[in-house]
């Protein structure tokens, strides 16, 4: 039987099994929709996207190896047209802003999958753009937010993992005292009370990530 034309073909990329053979049943089960591959980091997206060519490709962010956004830049420079979707429990709005810069075209909770992926995957085939409300609510409120300086970032991670301040300032081969300038920094552009605090803000919004081997 010839495969109908108009379905719309599906990459899948996501590190759980389950949750991967739960988007299978969900898409299979629609008239105008197929999965056509399935891939569990971001390596294995770009090689499935090459052999595929799928219309849309649903992405989760945090994987082991090659990360969703990383994956997205990847794919949208080698394929510019490539229509992706983030599907992810991440809610941080640098997170999603980095998604978005790479050329994600719409942005779905995991916790909203049943409410939301099917008309979202139509939607993003049609040319169109996604964002829920509850996450462009947060990238509002954070617009006019100083962004911390990559340095910052590298400090801020090292803090997270409980490193010194003497300790980040060997790591990072500058001097302490230019260590507690940029946690002061830090501080100041976060809102944060103390150090835990900034590296609680710094998950939440997605400007470090826990790391994953």
């Amino acid at each position: 039987m010839t495969e109908n034309p108009n379905l719309i073909r599906i990459l899948s990329v996501d590190d759980h099994a389950l949750l991967r053979k739960g988007i299978t049943a969900l898409v299979n089960a629609e008239l105008d929709m197929k999965l056509v591959a399935e891939a569990s980091n971001g390596h294995e997206a770009i090689e499935a996207f090459r052999q595929h060519r799928p219309d849309v490709v649903l992405m989760d962010i945090q994987m082991p190896g090659m990360n969703g956004v990383e994956a997205i830049d990847r794919i949208r420079s080698e394929f510019p047209d490539a229509r992706i979707i983030v599907l992810t429990t991440y809610t941080g709005d640098v997170q999603v802003m980095r998604a978005l810069k790479a050329g994600a075209r719409a942005y779905i909770l995991k916790g909203h999958v049943h409410r939301e992926m099917l008309e979202t995957i139509r939607a993003v085939h049609a040319g169109h753009k996604r964002i829920p409300a509850d996450i462009a609510e947060q990238l509002a409120e954070h617009a006019t937010d100083d962004s911390l300086t990559q340095r910052e970032i590298d400090v801020l991670r090292l803090v997270a993992a409980g490193n010194s301040n003497k300790l980040i300032a060997d790591q990072l081969s500058i001097g302490e005292s230019t260590v507690k300038s940029h946690v002061s920094n830090i501080l100041s552009k976060l809102g944060a009370n103390d150090r835990a605090h900034a590296v609680t803000i710094g998950l939440q919004r997605g400007i470090i990530e826990l790391h994953i081997p």
